[in-house]
């Protein structure tokens, strides 16, 4: 049986076809991803540059020589490669879990293509269900968001240690089953002092690569 790293190194690889020539690259952020950037050198052309979701992933590829770009930049991105904490057969997803969701969403929004790659221990039938739902949360607000997303039916934690690229805090949403992932993106977003949550519902995965 193989391992997970296997498993991620494999679906990272086959991520590969879906990156053509002279494109800028939108990259997300987490374990998979940066398998994924360590391979990109396997291609026969070479990546000239990306607009990266986190700033370690920006690391990761300034260091396997590929100049990075801020979203500012550019108008749209043709290919955007991310991992998952969660995926639905949908395409609806949970991240977060390295607290870049706000940038990974942005990066998502001008992208025309967005194809998640994962290994099976994060396919779900409901988010929620095996992972705390990341909120992105400007600091003076915590308490004021947590008593909203507890009145939604949740169990929000704060996270220690924990602050995002953007400077702000996360709460993980604990004990919180998503029905309508659509809705709820939409209704804890509305929240006053949320700068963002980690259900990826708008911005669903166009493609979704899983290892098995």
């Amino acid at each position: 049986m193989k391992t997970q790293n296997q498993l991620k190194e494999e679906v990272a690889r086959k991520a590969l076809q879906y990156v053509k020539p002279n494109q800028v690259l939108g990259v997300g952020s987490g374990s998979t991803v940066n398998i994924f950037i360590n391979l990109l050198h396997e291609l026969p052309f070479k990546v000239e540059a990306a607009v990266a979701a986190s700033k370690e992933s920006e690391r990761t590829l300034r260091s396997v020589g590929i100049k990075v770009l801020d979203a500012n930049e550019v108008e749209s991105l043709d290919v955007y490669i991310d991992g998952a904490d969660e995926v639905t057969s949908e395409g609806f997803m949970t991240k977060g879990g390295g607290a870049a969701l706000t940038r990974e969403k942005i990066v998502a929004s001008i992208s025309k293509s967005f194809i998640c790659i994962v290994d099976k221990s994060k396919k779900v039938e409901n988010l929620g269900t095996t992972f705390a739902l990341p909120v992105e949360v400007i600091p003076m607000a915590r308490e004021a968001v947590s008593r909203a997303l507890k009145k939604l039916g949740g169990n929000p934690v704060f996270r220690e240690n924990c602050i995002t690229d953007n400077g702000n805090i996360i709460l993980d949403v604990r004990d919180f089953i998503i029905k309508d992932p659509i809705a709820m993106e939409q209704t804890i977003n509305n929240i006053p002092g949320v700068v963002s949550n980690g259900i990826f519902a708008q911005n669903k995965a166009t493609l979704t690569l899983v290892a098995e």
